[in-house]
């Protein structure tokens, strides 16, 4: 058997974590790898970068898992900025263009992994000349958003557009930085696409609580600029002071490479591959990480859920298929935590408005307890949601809002969902309990029994 040679396209999270699991299970004598990187850096932490631009995190190198040099080392053949322009999947070649030095390269391949991530949502109106506008996906992005906050002239005044993840972890990461911080959200509630109204609404109240203006229901028509610099966001009710301004519209599969080379792209636009992470219709080419789609666990519909989390299994899965192994990744069910201020959110399964969506009847319950023992120092409250199918009860989705120690108990009701367990069956279950750490009665299990109450009083 002759050296096999394979070929990735993103060096960050899933593409590094492929070519890595293939190098464990292939030596250097059988085994040629190249990647293309067409960013700074590699194998890192984008989920990282509010937390280091509010200064949580004190340095870059933190969220560095692995530098070029130490795949290098690890015998990868680690080409950084460089862009792959073209993939020719009948003559099994990819084209690439050097940013830096100029000229074009080419490259044959036996197996290529597609993991070109996501691409940040920016609408034709954040388009324009005026700097200081800037999206939040990769560390060069957030690189970008440092040298601008400590330029001059200091910005005193920050504007995030969208309410999700992201833009709320960087309202924060702003505030920290001592702006003067407003958030507009269209949605009625920040989060909206992510948890329910009323738990939505108790974030957007923690948000206010620190010092932060949102605006809901919130339009941009525009920006306004001077001197080439952003100056303003334009909206129906007014102008919003701002010296920088920050995109958390959410992000697409960057999946145009593969379109453009026949490669099939689902519904969700992201590339559509098996569960072994193998390009569908294709024996040699796999895909992983943001840019690919996956199906949902409960409902059966293919998702895109661009997490660091799925990326790395996505990659490792996609690693040990093409080195001869097997492994596996069988979807989803949007298992997701954050922090806004003091606040943790934590969401699994499915929301209101998506088992409706799904065609599910359910039962709903909303409980409050503390994340210890009521007497013991340092106990505070928390709101859990749960939703379960009325007829079977059977665990669809939950919710988590409190303070510390509340979004971690979001693990334990992922593990329930993902088993498909009842609310009935979730009473019973054997959880820890000390009063530094929970209540007698842990509030997974009070939620458990009042949904469990709301079935039986639905059947």
């Amino acid at each position: 058997m002759g050296v096999v040679k394979l070929v990735v396209i993103g060096g960050d999270a899933a593409g590094m974590s492929a070519a890595s699991q293939a190098r464990k299970r292939l030596g250097t004598d059988r085994l040629e790898i190249v990647a293309f990187e067409r960013g700074r850096f590699t194998s890192y932490s984008a989920c990282g970068i509010p937390y280091w631009i509010g200064g949580a995190v004190d340095d870059l190198d933190a969220l560095i898992a692995r530098s070029p040099e130490a795949h290098r080392k690890a015998g990868i053949d680690l080409r950084m900025r460089h862009e792959v322009t073209a993939i020719d999947t009948a003559n099994r070649e990819v084209v690439a263009r050097d940013l830096v030095g100029g000229g074009e390269v080419r490259e044959s391949f036996d197996h290529l992994v597609y993991a070109t991530g996501a691409t940040p949502v920016t609408p034709e109106w954040a388009q324009g000349p005026a700097s200081g506008v800037f999206g939040v996906q990769t560390l060069d992005d957030g690189t970008a958003i440092q040298e601008w906050l400590d330029g001059e002239p200091a910005p005193r005044t920050a504007v995030v557009i969208g309410g999700g993840y992201i833009g709320v972890e960087m309202a924060e990461a702003m505030l920290k930085r001592g702006l003067d911080v407003t958030l507009l959200e269209k949605s009625a509630q920040p989060m909206g696409k992510t948890v329910d109204p009323e738990v939505g609404a108790l974030v957007a109240e923690a948000i206010r609580g620190q010092g932060i203006k949102v605006v809901t229901e919130a339009h941009v028509d525009g920006l306004s600029a001077a001197g080439g610099r952003v100056r303003a966001v334009v909206t129906p009710a007014g102008e919003v002071p701002a010296d920088i301004v920050v995109l958390g519209l959410g992000v697409r599969p960057n999946s145009a490479l593969a379109a453009a080379a026949g490669l099939p792209v689902g519904p969700t636009g992201g590339v559509r591959t098996d569960r072994q992470m193998r390009v569908e219709g294709t024996e040699n080419i796999w895909a992983a990480g943001d840019c690919v789609e996956t199906r949902h666990l409960i409902t059966g519909e293919p998702v895109h859920v661009p997490l660091g989390t799925h990326a790395n299994k996505q990659g490792r899965v996609a690693g040990i298929n093409l080195a001869g192994g097997y492994a596996s990744f069988p979807g989803v069910i949007g298992t997701a935590v954050t922090k806004v201020c003091e606040l943790e959110v934590a969401r699994t399964g499915l929301t209101e408005k998506e088992a409706t969506h799904a065609g599910y009847e359910y039962v709903t319950a909303l409980v409050e307890s503390t994340s210890r023992a009521g007497y013991y120092p340092g106990a505070s409250k928390m709101t859990i949601k749960l939703i379960a199918e009325r007829r079977t009860g059977t665990l669809l989705g939950a919710q988590i809002v409190g303070k510390a120690e509340a979004a971690k108990r979001i693990d334990a009701l992922a593990v329930a969902v993902w088993n498909r367990m009842s609310v009935e069956e979730m009473t019973a279950l054997d959880l820890s309990y000390a009063p530094p750490f929970a209540p007698v009665w842990d509030p997974v299990l009070i939620a458990a029994r009042k949904a469990t109450e709301a079935v039986h009083a639905a059947t």
